[in-house]
């Protein structure tokens, strides 16, 4: 099995969302099913990104009767966490504050979500979870 780390393909990870919102096996037909109205990608194309995600060691695949069946071998958060620190290390030499201040000034940050970035700071510092460095 290969590295299971590294970024995947946009279209690889939108399958990878289906299985990890199924929170249970799935199955091509499941995916083909939940992709309905938003891709028009065929059976062979899926199974083809499920092959790939399995050869990635995203997922692993067990026969069930005449279906294989699909589930994650990594989890949505490991790998969420690993590709925001990704990001924010390429694109803004690690900084934080570079990456908000970028999303400000480009209007991407609504009244709504500044709040909600000033109460997790205030939780974070008040008495929530420690700063890591403090620890």
């Amino acid at each position: 099995m290969k590295n299971k780390s590294g970024r995947l393909p946009d279209a690889e990870l939108e399958v990878m969302k289906i299985i990890w919102d199924s929170r249970q096996p799935v199955t091509s037909a499941d995916i083909m099913k939940a992709l309905e109205g938003s891709k028009t990608w065929g059976v062979t194309t899926v199974l083809n990104f499920l092959n790939r995600l399995q050869e990635r060691g995203f997922v692993s695949s067990e026969r069930r009767g005449r279906f294989n069946v699909y589930q994650a071998v990594v989890d949505e958060n490991t790998y969420l966490k690993s590709e925001s620190k990704t990001i924010l290390e390429k694109l803004y030499g690690n900084s934080l504050k570079s990456f908000v201040a970028s999303l400000y000034e480009s209007d991407s940050l609504t009244e709504k979500d500044l709040k909600e970035l000033r109460d997790f700071i205030d939780d974070r510092t008040q008495g929530g979870t420690p700063n890591k460095n403090e620890e």
